[in-house]
């Protein structure tokens, strides 16, 4: 008997808990969308033509949560890779239309 006892009084002061969050969360505003960003952090903004150093000087402030550094170094710098393979083929496309563009030769 004294350990249906224990067990029910567990299971109230859970529901109770449960409860009092519920109540907690919802006596927020619902509405307001998500939070302001925090005034003291610097923005992390990339120019809209970015280029892979510019991916080389991101940096993110540091929370109690978020993501792995790892991971997100990982992502970068297959990002920044990428962005390096990318301008590097527009160069060799371009060289080539302005070689392809010089040989052709005026009929008139």
């Amino acid at each position: 008997m004294s350990f249906f006892l224990v067990f029910l009084a567990i299971v109230i002061i859970g529901a109770v808990l449960f409860l009092g969050a519920g109540m907690a969360r919802s006596s927020r505003d619902s509405g307001a969308g998500l939070d302001e960003p925090v005034p003291t952090l610097p923005p992390v903004l990339l120019p809209a033509g970015a280029k892979a150093s510019d991916v080389d000087r991101v940096r993110f402030a540091l929370g109690l949560r978020g993501y792995r550094m790892d991971q997100v170094d990982e992502v970068l710098d297959e990002l920044r890779d990428q962005l390096t393979s990318q301008e590097r083929e527009i160069e060799r496309l371009k060289l080539a239309l302005e070689a392809a563009g010089n040989q052709e030769d005026p009929k008139e």
